[in-house]
């Protein structure tokens, strides 16, 4: 569908469809911009994987998106089906490089505060000796 419609707006040619890939963090490292208008996202660890990259995610507002993604700060969110925002907000960070490479350095650092698994391991080690233990 995506690449259908690529031809019908004459711009096929400045668009790459890259199919699946085994390195995505070669090509998250050289991205500006994640967009991620799911419908549906149980946790949101392409915006995640982004955000490692200083790739500023720009994603809707659904399922566990808005924990890793904090509007304003190291991505945008917009509602579900709400493209135009979406598309503003890319374009506002494209036509600002400062703007852009600042939201990439906090998109990482928040990444790495929050959810960078020398943190998240050793909690969820933690959270289920709890368990373990209230059922013992």
């Amino acid at each position: 569908m995506a690449e259908w419609l690529t031809v019908q707006k004459g711009i096929h040619e400045d668009v790459l469809f890259l199919g699946k890939q085994d390195q995505v963090q070669e090509k998250l490292g050289i991205a500006d911009i994640l967009l991620m208008p799911s419908e549906l996202e149980s946790f949101g660890l392409a915006a995640l994987e982004a955000m490692a990259c200083e790739t500023v995610p720009i994603a809707t507002r659904t399922g566990g998106v808005p924990e890793v993604i904090e509007h304003g700060v190291s991505g945008y969110l917009a509602d579900v089906g709400d493209v135009d925002t979406m598309a503003r907000y890319a374009i506002e960070l494209l036509n600002d490089e400062s703007a852009l490479r600042a939201m990439g350095k906090a998109s990482r650092a928040v990444a790495q505060a929050r959810f960078c698994s020398s943190r998240i391991v050793p909690a969820i080690r933690s959270f289920y000796r709890r368990i373990v233990e209230r059922s013992s």
